[in-house]
């Protein structure tokens, strides 16, 4: 698919069903480092903070989003890098293709070719994105939900309830951040110019201006929908196993 419109479709045609699974070894270590301690350093820090000024409100909500994203994504790093690495390798013309075995392979040959740093060439926009995704996520479901129990008469914390608010949080995340998503992706995937010997992209703002200057700005949202159905899909179900738990869990104790 290098240097083509991507298409799932014409992704299946060239490399087969199974590249849809293109590093999900990588991807499910990267969710237990980076979705759990996301999620737990929010409700810890907001319970925490509530505690010293007394009260929750949405500006709380988005501030410690934004930092509890934040540094789960920094903690991630060498899970994102590995992810990318492994999922965009078959998309390389063959003879450019480093063809990882598995995200133990990918992580080793990293530090032995590259170095350690590699793993946070390109944590800028993944962090900043990480930022985001905390205040439109995670900040904006408690609000979400509140709105629709008000507006739509549903119980708050009810299945509906969080379904209709995780939707919605998993929609506005996406839009927002896509580019950052898309400028994360071709950092860490990039490789040094064979003349010059320099790397294309070199910083979040730069990466999004050459690609609009070069390709349009669009381009930083091609992709969008299977993004949105990983982002949608992945906050609903992350968000109502989550009330399920605490469901089962208030019913349950002693």
């Amino acid at each position: 698919m290098q240097g083509k419109k991507f298409s799932f479709s014409g992704m299946v045609k060239e490399s087969g069903f199974m590249s849809v699974y293109d590093g999900l070894s990588a991807g499910v270590l990267r969710q237990v480092f980076y979705a759990s301690s996301r999620f737990g350093l929010f409700e810890t820090f907001r319970d925490k903070l509530h505690e010293i000024r007394g009260k929750t409100d949405f500006a709380s909500r988005v501030g410690v989003g934004a930092i509890t994203g934040g540094i789960a994504a920094y903690l991630s790093c060498p899970m994102e890098v590995a992810v990318v690495r492994m999922s965009n390798d078959s998309s390389l013309p063959e003879a450019e293709r480093r063809n990882y075995k598995g995200v133990v392979d990918t992580a080793t040959r990293i530090v032995k070719e590259e170095g350690v740093a590699t793993f946070w060439r390109g944590s800028t926009p993944f962090v900043q994105r990480a930022m985001m995704v905390g205040v439109f996520q995670v900040a904006t479901l408690d609000q979400f939900k509140l709105m629709y129990a008000k507006y739509l008469n549903q119980k708050k914390d009810s299945i509906p309830n969080v379904f209709s608010a995780a939707m919605t949080s998993g929609l506005l995340y996406s839009i927002a951040t896509m580019p950052l998503e898309a400028s994360k992706n071709r950092m860490a995937s990039q490789k040094a110019d064979t003349t010059t010997g320099k790397l294309p992209y070199k910083g979040t703002l730069q990466t999004i201006r050459k690609v609009t200057a070069e390709e349009g700005f669009l381009a930083l949202y091609n992709g969008f929908l299977p993004y949105y159905l990983r982002c949608g899909g992945h906050t609903v179900t992350m968000f109502i196993f989550v009330q399920m738990i605490r469901d089962y869990y208030s019913t349950h104790r002693a």
